[in-house]
């Protein structure tokens, strides 16, 4: 395995030989905020066939990366997660994520998981400003659940079954899309097109949405 593409000891060349091939850091960044069913994933990735993903599934489980667990009854259904050296990829995904947008050349128009707007605002979150903020964020994108808690400087963000109760914030939209000029171009939801509604104190959202931001492009 170790040298099959590139006969290189570097651990960057063994890394690229890991999960450097087409789709297997996305499948890996689509199961970072808690495992999902085969078909949850393919459908957060469109242009994955049934059989790429098959294959890309086996190979990160085969390598140590990914796990099949199943579900406890009533769903017993099988998902598949992410091991705990596969999460040490997010730090790799964040820095080629603040890397790339850096490039003119990034289009933000593109389809965008849910994952990914999530994981994004883990990549560009000023821990520095946050620091002296404690609360509960609801994120409700399409059919899907997060629940996202900021405290001490740092945030968390995981997948939920239901919505979360009460919680200090709450963004909805139909899409992962709606939410980025808002968060990244600073617009008012109104500015924006009203897709994305925010429930809670308005001056709280306005903080929460100050502490992202995007580096400036080369």
């Amino acid at each position: 395995m170790h040298g099959r593409w590139y006969d290189d000891a570097c651990g960057a060349a063994f890394a690229l030989e890991l999960v450097g091939e087409r789709w297997a850091l996305l499948v890996v960044r689509e199961l970072m905020l808690g495992a999902r069913r085969f078909s949850d994933i393919r459908a957060s990735l469109p242009g994955i066939s049934a059989k790429t993903l098959t294959d890309k599934l086996a190979w990160l489980e085969e390598i140590g990366v990914v796990e099949r667990t199943i579900l406890p009854p009533p769903a017993a259904s099988r998902v598949y997660g992410l091991t705990e050296w596969g999460r040490g990829l997010e730090e790799v995904l964040q820095v080629l994520g603040r890397w790339a947008v850096q490039s003119p050349l990034h289009d933000p128009t593109l389809p965008f998981s849910a994952v990914s707007f999530l994981l994004s605002l883990r990549t560009m979150f000023d821990p520095l400003a946050a620091a002296g903020e404690d609360m509960w964020i609801g994120f409700e994108i399409g059919p899907e659940h997060y629940v996202a808690r900021l405290r001490a400087g740092t945030l968390s963000v995981h997948r939920a079954v239901t919505p979360l109760a009460a919680p200090a914030l709450r963004f909805s939209a139909p899409t992962a899309g709606d939410f980025l000029p808002v968060f990244y171009g600073k617009r008012s939801p109104e500015e924006a097109g009203g897709r994305l509604t925010i429930e809670g104190d308005p001056d709280v959202a306005r903080r929460f949405i100050a502490l992202f931001g995007l580096p400036p492009k080369v």
